[in-house]
Formats: structure tokens, sequence, C-alpha cells
């Protein structure tokens, strides 16, 4: 995801869908010449269109994922959110690249080893880091959430928008169902942006261009997908927790969205889903 950003900031400016000045220093010394080769433009061309030969889908399906969670944050900062949770934030950078979000709390969290590197890059990039983040050490399949995020200073009762990008389908139905119920205990109106795949990877019950062989190369790595949701069924999923769902996007909807009609071209990572939603008042 760092080398896909990095790629993508240094393209022209009317063709890039969001500049991220942070993450080539997330990426090893090769994939930095790499970066800079793609400034180049026939190089960057042909650049890109080898990464999605070896991988159709994965980077325009990424470079639109980021792009539509960074307007739902400055979307949710032009309300009434001034505190935002990044769950699983990895080399997420928005907490330190977009407008507004120096008014909110930032509160960023992962596994402790991540956070480590995160911290590392973050110390070559900036001078100081801001007050308003605070890096939340959690492992999710075994720590308490709501403990962890109250010891860093987040409170229930105030308005807080929630980002959960490409973690779920790593992690266990219960981790997922204890987050989900956490985040309905929070201020009514509070918002959630999350990532999950189709189910139907995972079962093989519905049939995807190229999942099967993603599902068995994740796996060889040692990082197995485990946890996906039915679209059809997402809605009642989530109001059985407290949650009401605003909207349902895949890979083929946003980059639709954000590439034009170059988007309803593409292909590849069609599974791949990014759901909106708000915890529903009191009484329901």
């Amino acid at each position: 995801m760092a080398f896909f950003r990095a790629c993508e900031s240094v393209r022209p400016p009317g063709k890039r869908l969001f500049v991220d000045p942070f993450a080539a220093h997330f990426v090893n010394p090769s994939l930095r010449r790499a970066i800079s080769i793609s400034a180049i433009p026939v190089l960057g061309a042909l650049l890109l269109w080898y990464m999605d030969r070896r991988a159709e889908g994965a980077r325009t399906s990424a470079i639109a994922r980021t792009r539509l969670i960074d307007d739902a944050v400055c979307e949710a900062l032009r309300g009434n959110i001034r505190q935002i949770v990044i769950l699983g934030a990895g080399f997420d950078c928005r907490a330190y690249r977009l407008t507004g979000v120096e008014m909110a709390a930032v509160f960023e969290v992962d596994h402790p080893a991540t956070l480590a590197l995160k911290l590392a890059g973050l110390g070559r990039a900036l001078p100081e880091l801001p007050s308003s983040v605070h890096f939340v050490e959690i492992d999710f399949n075994r720590q308490s959430l709501p403990q962890r995020l109250a010891e860093a200073g987040f409170d229930t009762s105030l308005p807080a928008l929630f980002l959960w990008e490409g973690v779920t389908h790593y992690l266990t139905s219960e981790a997922v169902d204890s987050v989900l119920r956490y985040v309905s205990t929070c201020w009514p109106g509070s918002r959630l942006v999350f990532s999950y795949i189709h189910s139907g990877v995972l079962d093989g019950s519905v049939h995807f261009e190229g999942a099967a062989d993603l599902v068995r190369n994740v796996a060889r790595l040692g990082e197995p997908w485990t946890f996906g949701l039915d679209p059809a069924a997402l809605a009642e999923f989530l109001r059985a927790r407290g949650l009401q769902l605003d909207r349902d996007a895949s890979a083929r909807d946003y980059r639709s969205e954000y590439y034009g009609k170059d988007g309803g071209r593409m292909r590849g990572y069609d599974f791949y889903h990014v759901a909106m939603a708000h915890v529903l008042g009191r009484n329901g």
C-alpha cells in the first residue's frame, strides 16, 4: 500500500487522486528507486502497466479506495467529528497529510511492532510528531480495544470517526464482532468506515477473477484471509450490532467513481468492498 500510494503521489497533478508525501518513507531502497522512475512520464506509465499486469486490480483498487476514505474523513471533519480512531493504522498517514485533521484527536491503533516501524518512518519525515496524535498498541485478537482506547484518552461520549481499512479479513469473526459492538456504544451518529472482502471468496461460492490464487498466496505467506461478509446481508449484520449501513461500495464502484470511464474498464479485486455506517440512536 505504501508503494502504491508513493507512486500515485508522483504522478502529474491532473492525473493523481491524492498526494501522500510520507508513503515513500515506508518502502525499502529498491522500491524507492522504482518510485523515482515512476515520476518519469514514459517510464512511469510502463511501471504502472507492469504492476497492473502482475496483480490485476490491486493498485487501482487500492488507490481509488484511499481517495474514497480520504473524502469520507474530510466530510466527517466538516461536520462535528473531532475524534478519529484508525484501527490497524499501519502506514496510514492521513493524520499528517489531510487538511483539517489537526483539529481532531487521532488515535492510531495497531500492533506494537507495526507502530514501531511507523514511528521510525515518521521520524524520518517529520521534525516532530503532532501532539494531537496518540499511538495505541494492541493485538486485536487478544486485547481489549475499549480499555486500550480509554487509557489513551478516547471519549465515547463525543462523536467519533472510526477507520478500519485493510484489516477485517485477517481477523476472527469474534474479533470483528467485538470491535463493531464497541463502536456502537459510542455517541449516536459516530461514523465507521471499513473495508471487507466478499465471503464468497473464502468459501468458493462466488467466482471472482484471480481471487482463488490470491487466497492461496496470502495463506502461503502466513497471513491467511479468515473473515468475509456477504454484501446482501451486510445491512442486517450491522443493524444487529447497533450500526446503520449508509453505503457499501465494491472496488468496481469506487474505481468508476474516481477513474471515470477508465474505471469501468478496470478489472480485478471486485470482491473488495468499503462500507460506511453510523451509530444508531439509543432507542435504535
